[in-house]
Order: C-alpha cells, then structure tokens, then sequence
C-alpha cells in the first residue's frame, strides 16, 4: 500500500498525504507547499508517507 501511496505523492502529493495522515496539519502544509512549488510538495508527501 505504500507504494500505491508514494506512487500518489508523485502524481498529486496532497492526494498521498491525505491517504496517509487524512485531513490534519501534514495534509494542509502539504497543500501550501504544493502551491509554492511542485517539487517541494512531492519531497514533503514522500516524507510523511516514508515517516509513518
């Protein structure tokens, strides 16, 4: 499930960290970054994902 999960963090890094976490501070955090810039959202959802 991990890899679906990492796999999603990739394609929409909100998307993995809400089938990680739901939707708490991680999801909203990752949220902003995504917005900020792509690529700092991918390392934050793969750094959540990979935390747990």
């Amino acid at each position: 499930m991990d890899l679906v999960r990492i796999l999603c963090a990739i394609l929409l890094p909100p998307l993995g960290v809400f089938l990680q976490v739901g939707i708490g501070w991680p999801f909203w955090i990752n949220i902003l970054l995504t917005l900020f810039g792509y690529i700092p959202g991918i390392v934050h959802a793969v750094w959540v994902i990979a935390k747990k």
